[in-house]
């Protein structure tokens, strides 16, 4: 009897099971769904708690008193003596930190990051450039010369401490331009492991008085930040050139701009390890102020390369080209003589164009020695000349 009713209720209670197990996974999804509609909710209620909240004011911290207040300037009117609220880490509140003040009682709630000039940070900031010193070519004497003012003060500084001297400031590399001045500073910065700022020195010119100091102050602070660095500060002569007795107000604005400059490289506030490196072409143009020991301690000349380093850098522009079996670099090397580096490029790449309009998928010796005479002496051709010359064959595609 007990088998027949078993057999006869069997396929309800095996629903009734499907059924409760159905039961516990809706419960389950709905215990989630709840859960992140709580989530929601107070996501919610604290962004309506930042909306009905009242701003902070943004104040610059002056000094600690013995009582445990402080003293601050405050954007919005007079210093202020103000409390400190228990929340805020003391251990971060120096003169000239950035705080935010509660609008009601002007209580010291938060302690701010420093700002950062966006002039500034907008800057070029390598943390590695990524050229060593074999993408170049030639400038043997240069290179050591870089590694000894540069590179060692700051990868083994305890030789310096050793020996009692102190590491020169900075170092200026002067010469005609395309010979390679920019690529030994960024081979610098990858050397010695360190952070690459380039600026122009044209960059710190600026329309207001003062404004150009200032961008100085803050390029280095922010190398100070980043240490180790270099700041590298490409046509010098932009701003330190030779001081007139009389001049424009925007003449004595650049002097402002030259002046905070001399003081950031022998001032107070050392550069530990920051080094900075200046380029220029005229040299014959600066002020002596800025060429005496202890600003710019190394003067670097940095020639166009002779002819092992013409041939040296033939062999590394032309690295991940295809070339025929006839190419003779040491050729070429006697026949650019004079050429920068520059030069030298622009003829591996007129080479290449070469090569595309006769439709060949290797450059040849021809093309380079065609490169050679359309880059070197276009400079001093007479533009009826040009234009005769200027049709050439199309590319073959």
């Amino acid at each position: 009897m007990a088998s027949a009713i078993d057999s006869a209720g069997g396929g309800d209670f095996q629903a009734l099971i499907e059924y409760i197990k159905y039961l516990e996974r809706r419960l389950k999804e709905l215990e989630a769904e709840r859960a992140e509609l709580r989530r929601e909710l107070r996501r919610y209620k604290v962004e309506i708690d930042k909306y009905r909240s009242t701003p902070l004011i943004e104040a610059i911290l002056l000094d600690l008193l013995p009582d445990g207040r402080a003293v601050v300037k405050s954007t919005a009117g007079p210093n202020l003596v103000v409390y400190i609220a228990s929340t805020v880490d003391r251990s971060k509140l120096v003169p000239g930190a950035r705080v935010a003040l509660n609008q009601r009682g002007s209580v010291i709630v938060e302690v701010l990051p420093g700002r950062e000039d966006p002039y500034v940070k907008a800057m070029e900031v390598v943390e590695r450039p990524g050229v060593t010193f074999d993408d170049i070519g030639g400038l043997e004497e240069q290179k050591r010369e870089l590694i000894e003012a540069v590179i060692l003060p700051l990868t083994k500084p305890e030789l310096f401490r050793e020996l009692g001297i102190e590491p020169p400031k900075g170092v200026l590399l002067y010469g005609p331009p395309g010979c390679g001045k920019t690529l030994l500073a960024k081979a610098v910065a990858t050397t010695a492991k360190a952070t690459f700022i380039r600026v122009v020195a044209s960059e710190f010119v600026q329309k207001y008085v003062g404004e150009g100091a200032r961008i100085v102050r803050e390029v280095f602070r922010m190398a100070r930040r980043k240490a180790p660095a270099i700041v590298f500060i490409d046509e010098l002569d932009a701003i330190a050139a030779r001081r007139l007795e009389v001049g424009t107000s925007g003449e004595r604005e650049v002097q402002r701009t030259l002046m905070q400059l001399l003081a950031e490289l022998d001032g107070f506030d050392p550069l530990d390890n920051v080094k900075v490196i200046a380029a220029t072409n005229r040299i014959d143009i600066l002020d002596p102020a800025i060429l005496r020991p202890g600003r710019f301690d190394r003067l670097i000349y940095v020639p166009p390369p002779d002819l092992k380093g013409r041939y040296e850098i033939f062999r590394i522009h032309t690295r991940k080209m295809k070339i025929g079996r006839d190419v003779d670099f040491w050729k070429l090397a006697r026949m650019t003589e004079g050429a920068t580096g520059a030069d030298i490029k622009a003829i591996v790449v007129e080479a290449g164009y070469n090569a595309l309009r006769r439709g060949s998928r290797a450059v040849e010796m021809q093309d380079f020695i065609n490169a050679v005479q359309k880059v070197l002496k276009k400079r001093y051709r007479p533009y009826a000349e040009e234009e005769r010359e200027s049709n050439a064959a199309p590319i073959h595609m």
